[in-house]
């Protein structure tokens, strides 16, 4: 069987202020239905002898993950929780251990969660032809035949031919300079690096630990020591913070001497920048890009990104102009590599972790108005949710129901609210938001205090294992 494993751990620090921390680029959508999460699982539908996905992600993106999961109906898919990131090739060894669970003979399907393809069939057929040379034993990296001399992407270097559109792997090349990414364009003989590959679990983790054999120990320990719940498994933290960080690239196969490299051409993007972003999306009839209300005179080869208010432009070129309810970007396009730097500059900052809306399993928080002393927040909780029993140390809040019932836990006394009704919870006090009803809860809460942030949290109780 085919098990893909879908990496869905990164930061997506170069789409910022769009991606943020605590919701990833591969956890938005760019203008479709579906968020680039979705959009992989979907690429998965149709494909011979798929399995259903195993998707590894950080602990703190689980309930946004596995809530895109189930509005897919792929609630079956395995959640695999990392408790800090260790890049990419120990993450694939815990995808690879878990697969073997399920049959000796999983051939992994490694995916990124933040790229995009035009043409899912002409995936489907790299994805069979590279089969055979898996199960042959190769390590098979899909190659993208490069559109141009990207900086952005690494590079692998092709020998001979192993069959249709399939060739040994002689080297592999990391973000070259402009000049260099030239001569490799003109010479013919490398493709992208799709960060895609195909091959047997078996084989990836004999590799693993011939040629990194503490990040085989640390990997197989981590997993050993894994818990596993309906949604989630959650391997062993302090094991894995044990283990080498590398990516599959520098540890495993650039030292592999069965590595083979598969064609593929079917409108590859993995949207790592803006000027990515700006490349995938219709223009006007001057190159530009607008999503959200935006508008652009006398400009060119523009991309205008709003998500909350009018963003105009007037008599520039080449920018990506990218507006969020409370950060705006303005780079040159040909400089957005640069924006992690940026990302870097503000790590202390609120608007590197978080939107002004953050997603909860119960529903959402938005973030209205914040002074010294007091913040105003918009809760919306589902239909049946229910936040933690909780207090906090701090802060007092006002709660004011403007849409739905609210079932309320105010020290002792447990009531319902209908709409405009009110209620004030003291600092300390014991307290629990419900929504008993079939329609989305919405309050307004102004919380009044010396700190307002939100580690003044005390659960007491939790539904979702956060106590």
């Amino acid at each position: 069987m085919i098990v893909p494993v879908i990496l869905s751990g990164g930061m997506g620090t170069r789409l910022w202020p769009f991606s943020r921390k605590l919701q990833p680029k591969q956890l938005m959508g760019f203008g479709g239905k579906r968020t680039l999460l979705q959009d992989t699982v979907h690429r998965i539908e149709g494909l011979s002898e798929a399995n259903f996905p195993l998707v590894i992600c950080n602990a703190s993106h689980r309930f946004v993950v596995a809530e895109q999961l189930r509005a897919m109906n792929c609630g079956n898919a395995g959640i695999i929780l990392e408790p800090m990131g260790r890049n990419t090739a120990p993450a694939i060894a815990i995808g690879a251990l878990e697969a073997l669970q399920k049959s000796e003979d999983a051939v992994l399907l490694v995916m990124p969660a933040d790229h995009q393809i035009e043409n899912i069939a002409a995936f489907h057929q790299a994805v069979a032809r590279g089969m055979s040379l898996a199960k042959d034993g190769h390590l098979v990296v899909f190659g993208i035949a490069p559109r141009g001399p990207e900086t952005g992407f690494g590079y692998v270097r092709s020998g001979a031919s192993l069959g249709t559109g399939a060739y040994v792997v002689q080297e592999f090349v990391e973000k070259p300079d402009l000049a260099t990414a030239r001569t490799y364009v003109d010479s013919g003989r490398y493709t992208w690096n799709s960060g895609m590959f195909l091959f047997t679990a078996r084989t990836f983790l004999e590799t693993l630990k011939v040629h990194q054999p503490e990040m085989m120990k640390w990997t197989q320990a981590a997993f050993d020591a894994r818990e596993t719940s309906d949604d989630f498994i959650r391997i062993g933290e302090e094991a894995f913070g044990q283990c080498p960080a590398d990516s599959i690239d520098y540890a495993v196969m650039e030292h592999a001497d069965n590595v083979a490299m598969v064609e593929l051409d079917c409108g590859w993007n993995d949207l790592g920048a803006w000027s990515a972003v700006w490349d995938d999306l219709e223009k006007d009839k001057d190159g530009n890009a607008i999503v959200g209300d935006g508008v652009a005179v006398n400009a060119s080869d523009n991309l205008v990104f709003s998500t909350s208010r009018l963003v105009s432009v007037v008599g520039v070129q080449n920018l990506a102009v990218i507006e969020t309810g409370d950060a705006v970007l303005v780079v040159s396009k040909d400089q957005d590599q640069a924006v992690k730097d940026v990302v870097g500059l503000l790590a202390e900052r609120e608007e590197v972790d978080a939107h002004l809306t953050v997603r909860r399993p119960w529903g959402s928080y938005t973030r209205m108005g914040e002074q010294d002393g007091f913040q105003v927040k918009r809760i919306v909780v589902k239909p049946g949710a229910i936040l933690s029993l909780q207090k906090h140390h701090h802060r007092s809040e006002h709660w004011m129901v403007v849409r739905g019932t609210a079932r309320v836990t105010n020290g002792d006394d447990v009531f319902d609210l209908g709409h405009s009704g009110h209620t004030y919870i003291p600092a300390g006090a014991v307290h629990r938001l419900e929504n008993p009803g079939q329609e989305d809860l919405e309050i307004i809460e102004v919380q009044l205090g010396d700190y307002l942030g939100e580690d003044d949290i005390v659960r007491l109780e939790d539904r979702y294992g956060r106590s």
